[in-house]
């Protein structure tokens, strides 16, 4: 068997394996050693097991991964992210789906703090669900919106998948923010259009509230937002004015949620320990996968499996347009049965080099890639955030429900991804302008 053949088999093996729901670390992991081992022999895997965890866990940049991740949880154990629902369901319960409306925009003021898609629905499907359902909101309208909603979480920078990529691709995770920023935006919008058009044809599925909410209210509303608000400016703010990296980013960004939360007296000694054990073994997990696909690249290098597989796709000589819709194809069936970031770090070994071989932007190709890995999180059968919601609401809506739910805006977001796809100047426009 030649090199090449052990790494196309070590693929097969691969996709046998996470099919038998082996965590794809463990997957990763195993299959790219034994693949070293009979390529290169016993000392050369054993060493490649030793040092390639090392090289890429002690890398600096990776250090803002914990820092956001624990960002994301104080947020959410300390409440910090309940007055920017209060205040948007204020201003905007008039209008037609405008309780909706109001959790889309307070899932994009938690996304602009956590880099947490499933953090973010979890958050605002406590906040934001049982106030609907309270104004005989159509149920699946009403889940279907907080599920899709907390997809807004990885594009809104801080992004975890972001930064994994921006680290993998080696390429600056500020520039893919950038694109995040304008990504999230249109994002938000498309929901929006149809939550209002949805109502506006069919009235039933979100009543009238009936409030009449004085300006005075509504003013003081705003003074509940300061909490995000600050911890935003001191993020982007020294994000990009130069003041702090990406990676010092996180640390910055921890500090003032603790210290906002100290102030708001939300700040509890349990809470505190809560947010850390969750970054810990969120942490642990997020690392295992991400030493398992160095691995992998390692092994495909090795191998030449890769190039083969990049080599026989740019050599079908099929223009660049139907070679990113084959990848986009890929990872929305990928997206519906493996978690975002394990789908990512398998394929990126392989998807990159292919990407470079284009004249595509990895700047722009991550900032795709995140929207399709998101989409994933809503869609059958294993909707991650789907699932967070059912959590949250129990016996009061089906899953199957959410799923209906979410169908209406799953078209707006394919239509978004052939927008990005036909007019990729719209995510690069940004990142081109910084640089």
């Amino acid at each position: 068997m030649t090199e090449v053949q052990v790494g196309l088999a070590g693929i097969g093996v691969l996709m046998f394996l996470i099919a038998l729901r082996v965590p794809i670390g463990i997957a990763l992991i195993s299959v790219s050693f034994v693949g070293i081992w009979l390529i290169m022999g016993w000392n050369i895997a054993w060493s490649s097991l030793s040092n390639i965890p090392y090289n890429f866990a002690s890398s600096w940049t990776l250090s803002s991964v914990p820092m956001f991740l624990l960002l994301g949880f104080i947020c959410y154990h300390t409440q910090l992210t309940q007055g920017m629902f209060r205040a948007a369901r204020m201003w905007l319960s008039s209008l037609p789906g405008g309780l909706a409306i109001a959790s889309v925009f307070g899932s994009a003021g938690f996304a602009a703090v956590s880099g947490s898609s499933v953090a973010c629905s979890a958050a605002m499907g406590r906040i934001a669900i049982p106030e609907m359902i309270k104004y005989k909101y159509n149920p699946e309208l009403a889940t279907g919106t907080v599920a899709v909603a907390g997809t807004i979480g990885a594009l809104i920078p801080p992004s975890i998948i972001m930064i994994l990529y921006g680290i993998i691709a080696q390429v600056p995770i500020s520039s893919l923010f950038l694109g995040g920023i304008t990504a999230g935006l249109i994002t938000i919008f498309g929901y929006i259009a149809v939550i209002f058009i949805r109502v506006k044809i069919n009235p039933e599925l979100a009543p009238d509230t009936n409030e009449t909410i004085p300006t005075s209210e509504k003013i003081l509303a705003l003074k509940d937002t300061w909490p995000i608000i600050t911890i935003m400016i001191g993020i982007f703010g020294g994000l990009f004015s130069g003041v702090f990296t990406p990676t010092e980013a996180g640390a910055v960004g921890t500090f003032l949620a603790c210290i906002v939360a100290f102030i708001k007296k939300t700040m509890t000694w349990k809470s505190f320990q809560t947010a850390i054990l969750e970054t810990l073994v969120t942490t642990c997990a997020l690392l295992i996968i991400a030493v398992g696909a160095s691995l992998l690249t390692r092994f495909l290098a090795l191998s030449g499996a890769g190039n083969f597989i990049s080599d026989m796709v740019i050599g079908t000589d099929a223009a660049p347009i139907f070679i990113i819709l084959g990848i986009v194809l890929i990872y929305l069936l990928l997206g519906m049965f493996l978690e975002p970031i394990g789908a990512m770090l398998l394929t990126l070994p392989i998807v990159l080099p292919i990407i470079g071989a284009t004249d595509y932007s990895l700047i722009w190709f991550g900032i795709l890639l995140t929207k399709l890995l998101e989409i994933g999180m809503i869609t059958p059968p294993i909707g991650m955030n789907v699932f967070v919601i059912k959590g949250v609401v129990k016996n009061l809506v089906t899953t199957t429900q959410i799923f209906k739910g979410i169908m209406w805006f799953l078209l707006m977001d394919l239509a978004l991804v052939a927008i990005f796809i036909a007019y990729p100047q719209i995510l690069t426009i940004l990142p081109d302008m910084a640089s």
